[in-house]
């Protein structure tokens, strides 16, 4: 079979599925983000702190050998404006000194209580034991490197003031404050131009993939409705994104609820977190296949079927590429495949890049680094690809084996205040 057999018959079908995929969803996010600006981001601006009594709210922040991040986060919290909150630390059986430092915390600040536990169970397992010691109706969860924007806890309140008595969670708008070497950058780009463009496009499908796990509110109730997080679950996230939503709970995207956070700035680092990612997306979606057969979850099936459609694509494209390495005539064959879906897909990238920074820089300044990566989202499906096989066994895996989903200490990178 030589190289235009690659583009006729079945492998014709596979070989356009591999490169209109990519391409569509550029234009379905690209579209997403446009719309949700101007029905639902634009409207939402205004923000009038005297108009609300504000209620009170408890500021989760399960820890995990955090001891070089954990006392500028508490310090961040301690100093919001927002009247009325506490702020809970939960110790999960870390190695080195965060237990010491949260002790030390708590006895500083009239707000602050710390609880130490002894095994690392996992961030699940902190959470529940955090909400089990909340006085709040309202939490927001935080992660222990993260920094809130002042504004931040009054953007995810006032939802459930407006949302309705189903409103569940309210995600934020996570943004990297590390912006040290070219692998944070990228980043930078990737959360505004793919993660940011997601959410906003499947909130306006009614449904979202998952909640950031970084900083996120939740109505207590409605976490109780549904059992709290799975504690077997390796991303309590995307799990406790599925149960609320699957529990008729509505979930929201607020992007001007900006959290500052620090992302990997190694490769290992990188491959570790995104293969966590993948592997939890897929636990979820082998946990919930069920709903394809009920109507009443009828607006999650998008969703649902979206994700086992990435995990098809990132199969074929190794398919497709392999095939085109065994059979291709020439290297100018190769060239010829690899240059044409890459142009493609690079000109549909830089527009909707553009888009969605010029979108994001209203709240963080990312526009300046348009040319620093403006290439990123086009390999990002390739990277994906190795990614979504990496995680693939570890995902079956977890499932037949259950058990506490434990976590480790990722790659912080290093702090620099974002400009």
């Amino acid at each position: 079979m030589g190289f235009p057999e690659l583009f006729s018959g079945p492998y014709g079908l596979v070989t356009g599925f591999v490169f209109w995929y990519p391409f569509v969803m550029a234009l379905f996010w690209m579209a997403g983000s446009l719309l949700f600006l101007r029905t639902k981001e634009s409207k939402s601006n205004l923000l009038n702190i005297e108009e609300i009594d504000w209620p009170m709210i408890s500021i989760l922040v399960p820890c995990y050998n955090e001891e070089e991040t954990i006392e500028e986060t508490v310090r961040n919290l301690n100093g919001l404006s927002y009247p009325k909150k506490e702020i809970i630390l939960i110790n999960d059986g870390s190695k080195d000194r965060t237990g010491e430092i949260i002790k030390r915390l708590s006895e500083e600040y009239e707000i602050v209580r710390s609880i130490q536990l002894n095994e690392n169970r996992g961030k699940a397992n902190a959470l529940q034991v955090g909400l089990f010691a909340s006085r709040s109706e309202y939490l927001i969860c935080v992660d222990s490197d993260a920094l809130l924007a002042d504004t931040a806890p009054y953007y995810l309140i006032r939802h459930f003031f407006k949302g309705g008595e189903r409103l569940g969670a309210v995600t934020g708008n996570p943004a990297i404050r590390n912006r040290n070497n070219l692998l944070s950058r990228m980043q930078l780009v990737e959360y505004a131009s793919i993660i940011g463009a997601i959410k906003r496009t499947q909130r306006l499908l009614g449904k979202v993939m998952t909640v950031s796990g970084v900083v996120v509110a939740f109505r207590k109730k409605a976490l109780v409705d549904v059992g709290l997080w799975d504690r077997d679950m390796i991303t309590e996230d995307i799990a406790v994104s599925w149960k609320l939503q699957k529990r008729f709970w509505d979930v929201r995207y607020e992007p001007q609820a900006i959290c500052w956070m620090l992302v990997p700035e190694t490769l290992s680092g990188i491959w570790k977190q995104r293969v966590r990612w993948a592997q939890g997306g897929q636990e979820v979606i082998l946990r919930h296949w069920k709903i394809l057969f009920s109507w009443k979850q009828r607006r999650m099936w998008l969703i649902y079927l979206e994700q086992w459609i990435s995990i098809f694509w990132a199969f074929s494209w190794l398919f497709v590429t392999l095939l085109l390495l065994v059979t291709a005539d020439s290297v100018t064959d190769m060239l010829l495949w690899f240059t044409l879906t890459s142009f493609a897909l690079v000109f549909i990238s830089l527009i909707q890049l553009l888009i969605a920074l010029l979108i994001d820089s209203n709240y963080n300044r990312v526009l300046k680094y348009y040319f620093w990566a403006a290439w990123y989202p086009a390999i990002y499906w390739m990277v994906n690809t190795f990614v979504v096989m990496a995680a693939v066994p570890r995902a079956i895996s977890s499932r037949l084996k259950g058990g506490y989903a434990v976590w480790n200490s990722p790659d912080r990178g290093m702090k620099k205040k974002a400009s």
